[in-house]
């Protein structure tokens, strides 16, 4: 029969599990790309803003 022990060591176990998985799925290079986009989105702002500028002192 199961007590609480086994089931807390089945917990451990099934976490272990999905973080190794998660770290995996994280450092994957499949990932690489979308990842570096996400990281680059903060200043995606920037440089419209830098071509709106300048398109605006262009034109006076």
């Amino acid at each position: 029969m199961m007590d609480i022990n086994d089931l807390r060591g089945l917990s451990t176990v099934f976490l272990m599990v999905a973080f190794i998985g998660l770290c995996f799925w994280a450092y994957s290079s499949k990932r690489k790309k979308e990842f570096d986009d996400a990281a680059n989105l903060p200043f995606a702002d920037e440089k419209l803003n830098q071509e709106t500028m300048k398109e605006e002192s262009r034109h006076g």
